[in-house]
């Protein structure tokens, strides 16, 4: 097992690491002055291009523009709404079965 403990990074750091990055400085160079994975640094280029100032929220947690916020919430309901339908059809089918048994007096 590794015997470094999972290191964790300020934002600060991350955008500088990327602004060398992005000055020409190599990845392996990056990775050897300042003791981080080399694949960490593309990592966070390719993040900080993608979404620039709204990247490295931390904790895993992923960066969500409104509209994304909005299509989401959208997905869910439908899917609610999807799930409501398949009982109420499994619902009507039941009981549509048992009125043709019915034989009441």
């Amino acid at each position: 097992m590794n015997d470094r403990s999972r290191r964790t990074f300020e934002k600060v750091f991350k955008v500088m690491v990327v602004e060398l990055h992005k000055n020409g400085k190599s990845s392996r160079e990056i990775s050897r002055d300042l003791d981080i994975p080399s694949e960490m640094v593309r990592r966070w280029s390719r993040e900080y291009s993608a979404v620039g100032d709204s990247s490295f929220t931390g904790n895993g947690k992923p960066v969500v523009t409104p509209e994304q916020q909005e299509i989401n919430d959208l997905k869910k309901a439908l899917k609610e709404a999807q799930i409501e339908r398949d009982i109420l059809k499994k619902a009507v089918s039941i009981f549509s079965k048992s009125d043709n048994n019915y034989s009441g007096s």
